[in-house]
């Protein structure tokens, strides 16, 4: 299997990499840092049947739309590019909200221009969303980062419903936290965290499944739902508390 993992020079990316290096699949592995990418690339080379790396910033986007369409088919991508400038409840540059979006969002469309043509010649592959628990509930501190995730969800969704007859499979994975770079830059308790190896092994098994949704950890995501589930009145009570507390 023919494999395209954006952001894999670290934390998600990087270890779904290790979980995906083995003799039957030729791995593409796509960041900005070449140094790490190539660490990445002689640590996995003895296992897979390949290893190409890709080294383009996704908010470049004729650039990395250039590089994508020199790979021609690919047999699954996985959309795990991602950041976020941790938590505030400060007045968000524009400059950061739009790198935000283009990140998080906007490239996943870029790399998907050139790759769609292809699964649906092929009527097969798989397009798997990573976006996150973040997008099901918007806290104050986080407002930025969580409506593109949500917006990925609908992207996702749409295309789901697009596309399901074709042969294309779309999986859109939602984790809580887990240990990364971008985790990193939080300072406060972070609930039911998981390593980088035990996140990206529940999104190995869950592409495997082909789920059309999944959500991780599984209490996690039912406090989100039960928060979602309540009155207005109370949510925004329970909001508002936490909020006081991170100001």
């Amino acid at each position: 299997m023919k494999i395209l993992i954006t952001g894999a020079s670290s934390g998600i990316g990087e270890e779904l990499a290790r979980q995906y290096a083995n003799k039957d699949n030729e791995l593409i592995l796509l960041a900005r840092r070449e140094d790490r990418l190539q660490n990445l690339q002689q640590e996995l080379l003895p296992h897979a049947k390949s290893v190409t790396i890709v080294v383009a910033d996704v908010t470049k986007f004729d650039a990395l739309q250039e590089k994508i369409r020199t790979l021609g088919h690919v047999d699954m991508v996985i959309l795990n590019a991602g950041i976020s400038i941790g938590h505030s409840l400060k007045i968000t540059p524009f400059s950061d909200f739009k790198n935000i979006y283009d990140v998080n969002v906007l490239s996943n469309h870029a790399i998907l221009e050139i790759l769609l043509p292809h699964f649906l010649a092929k009527k097969s592959g798989k397009i798997v969303f990573i976006s996150s628990l973040a997008s099901l509930i918007s806290m104050p501190t986080s407002k930025v980062y969580s409506s593109s995730k949500r917006a990925l969800n609908a992207y996702a969704e749409g295309l789901r419903y697009n596309y399901k007859s074709e042969g294309i499979k779309v999986i859109n994975i939602l984790p809580g936290f887990i240990k990364s770079e971008l985790t990193d830059k939080n300072s406060f308790h972070m609930p039911f965290l998981l390593s980088t190896k035990e996140g990206a092994q529940r999104i190995v098994k869950a592409i495997e499944k082909e789920k059309r949704l999944y959500a991780f950890p599984l209490r996690f995501y039912l406090i989100i739902l039960f928060l979602n589930a309540l009155p207005q009145f109370l949510r925004d009570k329970i909001v508002f508390r936490i909020k006081r507390k991170a100001s």
